[in-house]
């Protein structure tokens, strides 16, 4: 066999012997392929596996701050309702005592002394025997100026003044009049309380005149007036009678006020209707 026929051959058998090899690598190369494939596509599931577990737990999320603003919702709405019913109930309270305040002030009004003709009459010679002693008998009012009761920045009434408090208290528990109440207003003039001692004790004009109004009070309980029926209270300098201009004005605006109330009159702030409950 010639060279040339030996090297055809031997390049026959080559190629022969690379085809089946060609053949091999082709399938080894799709499976690599399809493996790249599959784990692309793990990966893309994996995200959206994830994906769709953040959305579940958003919505579990959502949920539950729905759950918690209704329960702020409902807790609230029960607060406002519990708030309108107490102002419900303020409300009524207000116009029970604005109806008390009126019955109180249409009992003193000019025309309907609550007093009876017979201890009106006697607290006309009251006001006779005692000139510095002022008495309306259109409304009941006493009024005691407090140059006759007490000494100046004092509260302790003077003992010539008692004379006047016991007789008042004397025609207030008679028969025909025992069964009405008694409201004890203290007033000032304007100008302040200058003494230390005075200062030390009361502070200033609406503490004199709420003191002096008190004095008043256990002078009366002290006479017999029973303090259930009784009540206090204290203006200082701001409810004048007359402008503070001159020393006879300050004179009348120094004064103690006996309200001469009804039964049903609440007084300084007693509930008539407690003693019945």
């Amino acid at each position: 066999m010639s060279q040339r026929s030996r090297t055809c051959l031997l390049l026959a058998m080559s190629l022969s012997l690379m085809a089946p090899l060609g053949c091999r690598h082709a399938p080894r190369n799709a499976l690599q392929q399809s493996q790249l494939r599959a784990h692309q596509l793990y990966q893309q599931n994996r995200a959206l596996a994830m994906e769709r577990n953040g959305i579940g737990m958003s919505q579990a999320e959502l949920a539950a701050d729905r759950a918690r603003l209704e329960q702020q919702y409902i807790a609230t709405k029960q607060s406002l309702d519990a708030a309108n019913a107490r102002l419900e109930n303020m409300q009524a309270s207000n116009g029970q005592l604005e109806d008390r305040v009126k019955n109180m002030l249409m009992s003193n009004r000019p025309g309907t002394n609550p007093l009876s003709e017979d201890a009106t009459l006697r607290m006309k010679k009251l006001k006779e025997k005692y000139p510095e002693f002022e008495f309306d008998p259109s409304t009941g009012v006493s009024k005691f100026s407090t140059d006759l009761l007490f000494n100046s920045g004092s509260d302790d009434v003077r003992p010539e003044a008692m004379k006047v408090l016991q007789e008042f208290a004397s025609i207030m528990n008679q028969s025909d009049a025992r069964h009405l109440k008694v409201l004890v207003s203290g007033h000032t003039d304007d100008r302040p309380v200058a003494k230390k001692a005075t200062q030390d004790k009361h502070g200033d004009n609406m503490g004199l005149s709420a003191h002096r109004g008190l004095t008043v009070v256990r002078a009366l309980r002290k006479s017999g007036i029973d303090e259930k029926r009784m009540g206090v209270s204290g203006y200082g300098m701001h409810q004048p009678v007359e402008p503070n201009k001159t020393e006879a004005s300050r004179s009348k605006n120094r004064r103690v006020e006996i309200y001469v109330l009804a039964p049903d009159a609440s007084v300084a702030g007693w509930d008539p209707d407690s003693e019945m409950r």
